[in-house]
């Protein structure tokens, strides 16, 4: 399996580009802390699942890195979801987005699950 052919990658890398995007509106004397916090999140997820299905030979090492990655996902929404109930990211780009992170943290679950059966 390659983490490229997997719709939570595909789907997680593309809203990492989004998020890159959208928190560059949040303004200037946040963009250090939750700015670039709400960045590394979202990259975070793609990254450990890209690492994860690389260490496929240790089931119990890539779970890992999906459990991880599922943790970031968790913690971009909280970021998410506290950016727009501050007034800094557009309430409608922010539910959206948070929807999103919600369907990626069911396909981790999936593929953490499938992954642990295999064990």
């Amino acid at each position: 399996m390659h983490y490229r052919d997997l719709d939570v990658y595909q789907r997680s890398y593309k809203l990492a580009l989004e998020v890159h995007t959208v928190s560059k509106s949040i303004p200037r004397e946040l963009q250090f802390d939750l700015g670039d916090q709400l960045r590394r999140a979202s990259r975070s997820i793609p990254a450990n699942i890209a690492e994860g299905c690389a260490r496929l030979k240790s089931f119990k090492d890539a779970v890992n890195f999906l459990r991880t990655a599922l943790g970031s996902n968790d913690e971009t929404s909280f970021h998410v979801e506290f950016c727009r109930d501050a007034g800094l990211i557009k309430k409608d780009v922010a539910d959206r987005l948070i929807e999103e992170y919600s369907i990626t943290g069911k396909q981790l679950t999936k593929l953490i699950q499938s992954i642990s059966s295999n064990e």
